[in-house]
C-alpha cells in the first residue's frame, strides 16, 4: 500500500470552504475562484490522500463521504495552528510579545484577577502567558530578577530602586480564627491577648524583606509560605491571624471562622500597585494587562498600605 502525499495548505482551505459553505460554486465565491479551480484542488487533494473526500452522484450538493469526515477534523486542526502561527507572526513583526510573565500577590482577589485575565485572553488570543503568584516581596523580586516583566505587588514594592510603581488599589486584611479558638469566645478581646495565643504568618520567600516583620504581634508565631496552607491551619484552629476578607468572607457567613475584634487589631487595608523594571518597560500586551489591573483597582479607594500578615 502506498503511503499518502503530501496535502498543501491551500488545497485544505479549499476542502475546508466547500464543507462550510456547502457547495463548490459557494466556495468559489468565497475564495473569489473559478467553481472549475475549487473542482481541481478537491480533485488533486483527493489524489494525494488517495481517498475520496466528497460524493458527488446523484447531488447538486457535494456530500462527505466517511473519508471525508475522518480527514475534516484534522484539516481544521492543522488551518487551525497555520492561522495561530500567521497570527504570532503577525504579533511579533507589530511588535507585540510572544511571551508574558507576570507576577501577582496571593492576596490579590482571585476574582479581580480572572477578570483581567478573561479580557487578556479575548484581546491578546496569540500572546502565552506565565503567571506567578508569591507573597510580599518575592513579587518585586521576580520583576527585579528579569523573571517576571510586570507585576502586581503589594505595598513594600515601592520602595524598592529600579522599578516604577502605579497604585492599583486595595484588599480588606482581617484577623480571625476559628470559632473553637480562645481568641473567638470573646464578644471584645481584651488588649494584648493575641500575644498570648500562635498568630500564622505568611512568610516572604525571596530574601528582600529577610528579617524584617509587618503586622505581627504574637512572639509565638507559626510562619507559612502559602496562603491556602495558612487558610486551612486556621479553620483546623491551630492559631490566629489575618486574612484577605474576600477569601475568607464564605467561612464568616458559614461560620467556620470567626472575625476577631481585637483592639490593636493588626489588619487594615492592603495596598496594591502594579510594578515593573525601569530600564526595562513592558510591551504593549504587558502594558495593556498591567494598565487594567490599575483601573481595576481604582473603585478600591486610596487606601494606607501594610506589609506583611
Amino acid at each position: 500500500m502506498s503511503e499518502p502525499g503530501t496535502p498543501t495548505f491551500d488545497q485544505l482551505r479549499i476542502f475546508l470552504t466547500v464543507v462550510d459553505t456547502g457547495s463548490f460554486a459557494a466556495a468559489g465565491r468565497k475564495l473569489n475562484r473559478a467553481v472549475s479551480v475549487i473542482s481541481y484542488g478537491i480533485t488533486n487533494l483527493e489524489a494525494q490522500l488517495g481517498v475520496t473526500l466528497f460524493d458527488r452522484e446523484g447531488t447538486r450538493k457535494p456530500r462527505l463521504t466517511e473519508a471525508g469526515q475522518a480527514v475534516l477534523a484534522e484539516a481544521r486542526m492543522v488551518a487551525g495552528g497555520i492561522d495561530g502561527l500567521k497570527a504570532k507572526v503577525k504579533g511579533l513583526l507589530d511588535g507585540l510579545e510572544a511571551e508574558v510573565n507576570l507576577a501577582v500577590d496571593v492576596m490579590l482577589p482571585a476574582r479581580r484577577l480572572g477578570e483581567v485575565l478573561r479580557a487578556f485572553a479575548a484581546r491578546f488570543p496569540t500572546v502565552t502567558l506565565r503567571l506567578h503568584v508569591e507573597a510580599l516581596g518575592a513579587v518585586a523580586a521576580l520583576v527585579l530578577e528579569g523573571r517576571a516583566v510586570v507585576g502586581l505587588s503589594g505595598p513594600l514594592a515601592s520602595g524598592f530602586d529600579g522599578l516604577e510603581s502605579l497604585a492599583a488599589g486595595s484588599v480588606e486584611m482581617v484577623p480571625v480564627a476559628a470559632p473553637d479558638h480562645p481568641l473567638a469566645r470573646y464578644d471584645r478581646i481584651p488588649p494584648g491577648a493575641g500575644r498570648e495565643h500562635v498568630q500564622l504568618v505568611l512568610t516572604d520567600r525571596s530574601p528582600l524583606t529577610e528579617g524584617r516583620d509587618f503586622a505581627v504581634l504574637s512572639p509565638r508565631t507559626w510562619r507559612l509560605a502559602d496562603l491556602g496552607a495558612k487558610h486551612q491551619l486556621l479553620r483546623e484552629g491551630i492559631g490566629w491571624g489575618n486574612m484577605p476578607l474576600p477569601l475568607i468572607a464564605p467561612d464568616l457567613v458559614a461560620g467556620t471562622l470567626k472575625r476577631l475584634a481585637m483592639p490593636d487589631d493588626p489588619g487594615g487595608m492592603y495596598r496594591f500597585c502594579g510594578i515593573w523594571r525601569r530600564d526595562t518597560p513592558p510591551g504593549p500586551a504587558a502594558s495593556w494587562l498591567i494598565r487594567h489591573m490599575v483601573e481595576l483597582g481604582h473603585g478600591d479607594g486610596d487606601p494606607v498600605g501594610r506589609g506583611d500578615v
